[in-house]
């Protein structure tokens, strides 16, 4: 037999082994099984609706991020109006955390089981509900009822922080997914960031308390009017997922039968993960110290600067703006470069500097610095989130996305608890630059885990591994024209 022939009588077959080797044909060979073949190349496509489905989480996002804020930046006329101490108004924000704990694992089983649309729906449900709650508690008397109101927003954010990365790779393509998680993750930046800025503007330090709960009671009806518009739009306009998929990855995954997917087997087996697992804690390390920097930014800024309330919103609005060019910058350069460990472990040190350069700043006295300051620390330690959640996918896949955050939610909420409660009490005893060292020091061990964490891109190498088959196909095409045959493929099997 010619070699021609030969080229012409093979096939691609998965060895024992794990990788994949020729196969010689006969007219038997069209019994094949599939699962003995390559992975089928299936018709994939872009819709233009993409950007809009992004738009309306980003919005719902962005709407449930500025109520969790809306305490703790104003934190000392909160205080002042509800007659709380500090721990009752940092548990207004901690909330938050807390709450995730317990009802991730639901969330993650709804959206395993019916999908992002209805999940994303829920959420925006109670976004809304929590809002007009707390509209009815601009009384000095009523911080039980308002506490009430910000865990059913609390709840609502369950529904929030795993959705990016899964809405990501529905909708989007291989060399624009990283980016439009990070968009999704901005959506969450913008309503901290405004969180910051408007609370300070439409609540100010007036001593008359009827003045004050007018001003409170304003602020309560605009974030109650904007959840609903967003929960109605919401509701009519965004979808579950696109008809043909948008790449090979999530091709391949939406081929996996539901009776072979087991919602506890995966997690099982995300727990197993090595690689993700060392991701788990120090995406939590990072995180937490975030949420523990955004709860206590205006006690730590009154306490040098007194009676700059306003320039602290400001202060958190410069940190998140910086974070969002860095969360979009990062998911930009992720896209060109799938540089996932590299970028992760140097963005983490760059955190752990920023965070070392704030603490030691923060007394100087010149409010200026702060906010040179602040803006280096939220440019990296903002543009990490994205990061640990592309990454994640990858180490992870085909599992479910929203597992994967989950999981990493999950950790940084039980960090953000544990950071926010310690470094409150530190500040109070020893001042800021302690509470600040102490979060350096959990950074610093981040950094050393995140160097530890094996870069196994599971989904690049189904993407490639299609790419690959594809030249393969062609040049199987040639081979029919006469030319060369092509030299033996193998791939490492997911």
């Amino acid at each position: 037999m010619s070699a021609q022939d030969e080229a012409r009588g093979s096939d691609w077959y998965p060895a024992p082994l794990g990788e994949y080797a020729q196969l010689p044909q006969d007219d038997s060979c069209s019994t094949l099984e599939p699962s003995e073949q390559l992975f089928p190349l299936m018709e994939t496509k872009l819709y233009k609706r993409r950007w809009v489905m992004l738009f309306i989480f980003s919005l719902y996002s962005m709407s449930n991020a500025f109520m969790w804020l809306q305490y703790g930046i104003i934190n000392d006329i909160f205080m002042r109006f509800y007659s709380i101490d500090t721990l009752a108004i940092d548990w207004l924000s901690m909330i938050y955390f807390l709450t995730y704990i317990p009802f991730i694992l639901p969330v993650m089983w709804l959206l395993d089981n019916r999908g992002i649309r209805d999940v994303v729906v829920v959420g925006s449900a109670l976004n809304c509900i929590g809002a007009w709650i707390k509209t009815s508690t601009a009384d000095p008397n009523m911080f039980a009822m308002t506490f009430f109101g910000q865990f059913v927003c609390s709840v609502a954010t369950v529904h929030i922080l795993g959705i990016p990365s899964r809405l990501a790779s529905l909708w989007f393509g291989q060399q624009e997914v990283s980016t439009a998680c990070s968009i999704g993750v901005l959506g969450n930046q913008l309503g901290i960031a405004i969180g910051f800025l408007v609370p300070p503007i439409l609540v100010p330090n007036v001593d008359d308390v009827s003045e004050l709960a007018n001003h409170i009671r304003i602020m309560f009806y605009i974030s109650a009017g904007v959840a609903t518009l967003i929960f109605v739009l919401v509701v009519i306009v965004f979808q579950e997922k696109p008809e043909l998929p948008p790449t090979q990855a999530e091709a391949q995954a939406r081929n996996i039968p539901p009776e072979e997917y087991s919602y506890m087997a995966s997690i099982l087996r995300l727990l197993s993960n090595k690689p993700f697992m060392l991701l788990v804690v120090s995406y939590g390390l990072n995180v937490g110290c975030f949420y523990a920097v955004s709860t206590l930014l205006n006690r730590m800024i009154i306490e040098h600067y007194p009676g700059e309330e306003v320039n602290a919103g400001r202060i958190g609005l410069t940190i998140v703006i910086a974070g969002m060019v860095g969360s979009l910058i990062c998911g930009i350069w992720l896209d060109k470069t799938k540089t996932y460990k590299q970028t992760t472990l140097v963005v983490y040190l760059l955190s752990l500097i920023g965070m070392l350069i704030y603490a030691f700043t923060l007394n100087l006295g010149h409010l200026w610095v702060v906010f040179v300051t602040a803006g280096v620390l939220g440019f990296f330690m903002t543009g990490y989130l994205p990061l640990g959640f592309e990454f994640a996918v990858e180490l992870t896949y085909p599992e479910s996305e929203g597992t994967s955050s989950g999981l990493l939610n999950c950790s940084a909420q039980i960090f953000g608890i544990i950071f926010t409660i310690c470094q409150g009490k530190i500040i109070d005893k020893w001042g800021t630059l302690a509470g600040n060292i102490f979060l350096c020091v959990f950074l610093l061990i981040g950094s050393v885990l995140t160097g530890f964490i094996k870069a196994d891109l599971r989904r690049q190498k189904v993407n490639h591994q299609t790419d690959v088959q594809t030249v393969s196909e062609k040049k199987a095409a040639d081979v029919e024209g006469g030319t060369s045959p092509p030299e033996i493929l193998k791939e490492r099997k997911l």
